[in-house]
C-alpha cells in the first residue's frame, strides 16, 4: 500500500494532484462544478507554470553558482547534494514509506478535527522532510516507535510554525486562504518573528529596501526586471571571477543576467492565473461556515508547494542576494564542515516565511537569514555522517572527492534540529520536554490566535514603503 501511495504521488505530481485536491475541496463546498473544475485546472497550470520557469532557471544558474563555490577554495568535507536527492533518500527508507501513509492520515485528521486551520494534504510531497530525519533517528536507534513519534512531532511543529505564519503569508504573496506548509522552507519564519522586535529598534524598518521603494528611488534601474538582470550579472561575475577575459564566460554572465530577469518578469504573470484557483473556494467557505456556524468563520488555509512564491521580486532578490553570503559564512565560521552548493538555489524558497512577516523588507530577511542559515550549517555538519549511512545504503554517490554529503536546504535547521536530538537521546526525559513546550505553544497560539495574527499585520506595516496598511 505505502509503495502504491508513493507511486501514485509520483506519477503525477503537484501539477495534477493539487488541482484534484482543490476540486474536491470545491465540490464539498457546493461550488457550482464548472467553477470547481477551472479552480483545478488554474491551479494546475499555475504550478505547472511556476515549475517550468524553476526548472528552466536552474540548469543556467546553478553551474554559475557551483563555479563560485569552487573559486572560493572551499575543501571541506561534507558535500551538498541537495533537496532532490534528499527526497529520494527519504522516502526509500522504511521510516519514510511509512510516514506517506501515516502522515497523509495525521493531517487529514488535525486539519478535520480543527487541530490546526491549515489544510496540508495538497502538499503531500514534502512530507520527505519529516521523513529524513525520522530515518536518522532510526539509523542510530533502531527504534521504529521513536523514529515515527519524531516525524509526527515535527510535524505537529511545522503545523503551528505554518498556520502562525499563515495569513500573513497569504496576504504578501496574493494567493487568497493559502499558505506553504514545507518544514524546511518555514522554520526560520519563528526566529524571524522573536527577533522583529530588536531589529526594529536598530531602525531596519526605516531602512525600506524592498521592490517597491526601490523602484521608487531608482525608477527603470529599481524594476523588478532591472535589478533581477543586475543581480543576475553580479551572480554571474562571481561565479566566473577567475576567466573574465572569455568570451565565454560574459556569454554564461549576461545569460544569467537575463535568465534572471525573465523569471522577475514571467512569474508574476504565472501568479495571476494560479491565484484565480482560489477565489471560488474562498467565497463558498465564507458563506459555508457562516451559514453552519451561526456567523463565526473559520479561518482556514490551504496547503500549497512554495513554488508559487519563488520569484517574487523581494523573495528571489533576497535569496539570490544571501548565495554568496552563506558561501562566505561556510567558509570563514569555525567548525563548519559543509560545502553549501546544490542547495544555494533553494534559498529563495528557504525566505519565503520571513519575506512575509517583514512585508519585503530585504534588509531584514537578508540579516536574519545570514544568522539563520548559518547556524544551519552546523546542524548540517553534526548530521552529515548519519545522512551518508543513510544514502549510501540506498544507492546514493559521493561525489568525487567528498567525504561526507548532506543537504543545506532539508539538514540546516536549528530548531527542528533540537527535536530530531531529543529523540535521537533516547531520553524521556527530553523527549518529555519537546512535547510539552509543543502542546504550550499550540495552546497559546490557540487561545491568542486573533491577537498574533493582528500584531503580525502591525509589525508588517512598520516596515510598508507608503505607510500604508496592504493587509
Amino acid at each position: 500500500m505505502l509503495e502504491t501511495i508513493q507511486a501514485v504521488f509520483d506519477a503525477f505530481g503537484a501539477p495534477v494532484f493539487v488541482p484534484i485536491i482543490i476540486i474536491i475541496i470545491a465540490a464539498l463546498l457546493k461550488v457550482p462544478l464548472k467553477k470547481a473544475f477551472m479552480a483545478g485546472l488554474y491551479a494546475g497550470i499555475g504550478l505547472q507554470g511556476f515549475m517550468l520557469v524553476i526548472n528552466s532557471f536552474t540548469p543556467i544558474i546553478a553551474p554559475v553558482i557551483q563555479s563560485m563555490v569552487e573559486t572560493t577554495g572551499l575543501n571541506l568535507p561534507a558535500f551538498d547534494v541537495g533537496w532532490q536527492a534528499t527526497s529520494i533518500v527519504a522516502f526509500s527508507t522504511q521510516p519514510g514509506m511509512l510516514f506517506l501513509a501515516v502522515g497523509l492520515i495525521l493531517q487529514t485528521v488535525l486539519f478535520l478535527v480543527k487541530w490546526t486551520d491549515v489544510f496540508q494534504p495538497s502538499d503531500l510531497w514534502n512530507n520527505y522532510s519529516y521523513a529524513i530525519w525520522g530515518s536518522m533517528v532510526y539509523i542510530v536507534t533502531d527504534n521504529m516507535v521513536l523514529a515515527l513519534g519524531c516525524m509526527i512531532l515535527l510535524n505537529l511543529y511545522s503545523l503551528l510554525n505554518a498556520e502562525i505564519m499563515a495569513r500573513r503569508w497569504s496576504t504578501y504573496y496574493g494567493y487568497p486562504n493559502t499558505t506553504i506548509i514545507a518544514m524546511h522552507n518555514i522554520e526560520s519564519t519563528i526566529f524571524g518573528i522573536v527577533i522583529d522586535p530588536l531589529l526594529n529598534k536598530l531602525g531596519f524598518n526605516k531602512v525600506k529596501i524592498n521592490p517597491q521603494t526601490l523602484q521608487k528611488r531608482l525608477g527603470v534601474f529599481g524594476e523588478p526586471i532591472t535589478l533581477g538582470f543586475f543581480l543576475g550579472t553580479f551572480i554571474g561575475i562571481l561565479g566566473n571571477i577567475q576567466s573574465l577575459s572569455s568570451i565565454d564566460s560574459w556569454g554564461s554572465i549576461l545569460i544569467t543576467g537575463i535568465a534572471t530577469s525573465a523569471v522577475m518578469a514571467i512569474f508574476p504573470k504565472v501568479a495571476g492565473i494560479f491565484s484565480n484557483a482560489f477565489t471560488p473556494i474562498t467565497d463558498a467557505a465564507r458563506k459555508s461556515t457562516m451559514k453552519r456556524e451561526k456567523g463565526s468563520k473559520r479561518e482556514w488555509y490551504l496547503g500549497i508547494n512554495d513554488a508559487v512564491g519563488f520569484g517574487e521580486p523581494a523573495t528571489l532578490t533576497s535569496g539570490l542576494l544571501l548565495i554568496p553570503i552563506i558561501v562566505a559564512m561556510a567558509l570563514i565560521l569555525p567548525g563548519n564542515e559543509v560545502i553549501p552548493v546544490v542547495d544555494l538555489i533553494a534559498i529563495p524558497f528557504m525566505v519565503q516565511g520571513l519575506v512575509s512577516i517583514t512585508n519585503g523588507n530585504m534588509l531584514k530577511v537578508v540579516f536574519n537569514g545570514m544568522i539563520w542559515f548559518s547556524l544551519g550549517l552546523y546542524m548540517c555538519t553534526y548530521t552529515a555522517s548519519l545522512f551518508t549511512d543513510i544514502a549510501t545504503d540506498v544507492g546514493i554517490s559521493l561525489p568525487a572527492g567528498a567525504l561526507l554529503i548532506t543537504s543545506f536546504n532539508i539538514l540546516g535547521k536549528p530548531l527542528m534540529g533540537l527535536i530530531f536530538l531529543a529523540f535521537l537521546s533516547q531520553s524521556i526525559l527530553w523527549i518529555t520536554v519537546t512535547v510539552v513546550v509543543y502542546f504550550i505553544l499550540w495552546f497559546l497560539f490557540k487561545k491568542n490566535k486573533t491577537a498574533i495574527y493582528d500584531y503580525l499585520d502591525r509589525q508588517a506595516v512598520k516596515n510598508d514603503p507608503v505607510e500604508t496598511n496592504n493587509t
